[in-house]
């Protein structure tokens, strides 16, 4: 079994191989509203979040911790480590570093969000967060679209400028700035851990598209339910969305929209089926789900080695499985 942590994943996964290895499982039939729902457990330090996912090739499952504290301490606040397995046999394949395989996915899952619904000549961005998800983020949207202005909004100084200098670095003009600059934004991505809304979503241009995915919890939310009644909302799955998003799900105890405000899913836009309309803003709201997991673990294992590696106490007999990840 090989252990792939954060470099490794680096080095074995571009920002866009990441989202296609997503868009190919997608194309191929996969339904997210019928995959497993994430455990939560509360334990002292904070909670752990059991994910599992399952296809005919890989199988594997997600334990992460979520430590409130750790940052204050140094310490990443997303621990855990994802277990790979093969899928007819269920043998160990790799373990995989939660942090940083959480990471990758997430801003994978936006990238398709915005390359879906982002105008195209979208070129300001503001960004809300400036830890390891603001940077994967911000990488993900410059693969996407050409960006020419980055905005940080976040309520830790110094790691809003090294955020901006790493910015200027790509080659985009970059500050740092406040709520209010989203009134010029283009795209707005919120990865932070507010647990109420990062901004006035009356000040959203019409033509911008916001991604949220800094929560999963139906009492916590990034943005206002003022954005959400304007836009095209759009999720990864309404099951989920329903489950756990309390960016929808608190507009929705105020009355202020119903389910039905829900115009479609990633699998829609990925597979064509959708669109957004162009005369309001689009929001994507993101939870985070297994599926995902699997899916970007699975093409980081088949990246690691031409030759598909063997599950632990298995014998190669005959050709190799088919190649997939589903």
């Amino acid at each position: 079994m090989i252990h792939l942590g954060a470099d490794d994943l680096a080095a074995l996964l571009t920002p866009a191989a990441a989202a296609e290895a997503l868009a190919a499982v997608l194309r191929e039939g996969l339904d997210p509203e019928r995959c497993p729902a994430r455990s939560n457990v509360p334990v002292p330090a904070g909670e752990l979040l059991i994910m599992p996912a399952a296809s005919a090739t890989y199988a594997g499952v997600k334990i992460a911790g979520v430590a409130p504290a750790n940052p204050g301490r140094g310490l990443p606040r997303i621990t855990g480590s994802f277990l790979l397995l093969d899928g007819p046999t269920l043998l160990p394949l790799a373990l995989l570093d939660a942090a940083a395989l959480t990471t990758v996915r997430t801003a994978a899952v936006s990238a398709l969000a915005i390359d879906a619904l982002a105008e195209p000549d979208a070129a300001r961005l503001v960004l809300f967060g400036a830890g390891p998800q603001a940077y994967a983020h911000l990488e993900s949207a410059l693969n996407t679209r050409e960006l020419t202005h980055v905005t940080v909004v976040s309520r830790t100084g110094g790691a809003a400028e090294r955020l901006v200098t790493y910015a200027r670095e790509l080659g985009l003009e970059a500050r740092d700035g406040e709520p209010s600059d989203v009134s010029c934004a283009d795209l707005v991505i919120c990865c932070t851990t507010a647990h109420e809304p990062l901004f006035d979503g009356r000040r959203i241009p019409g033509h911008a598209t916001v991604v949220a995915v800094g929560s999963h919890q139906p009492a916590v939310r990034e943005t206002d339910s003022e954005l959400v009644r304007r836009s095209s909302v759009w999720v990864e799955a309404r099951t989920a969305a329903l489950r756990e998003a309390g960016d929808l799900l608190v507009p929705l105890a105020e009355g202020v929209i119903g389910e039905g405000h829900i115009a479609g899913t990633l699998a829609d836009l990925v597979r064509g089926k959708a669109k957004a309309p162009g005369d309001r803003p689009r929001f994507f709201k993101s939870v985070g789900m297994a599926w995902e997991d699997l899916a970007v673990a699975a093409a980081v294992h088949r990246a690691s080695s031409p030759v598909r590696a063997v599950p632990v106490g298995a014998e190669v007999r005959g050709p190799e499985p088919p190649d997939g990840g589903r």
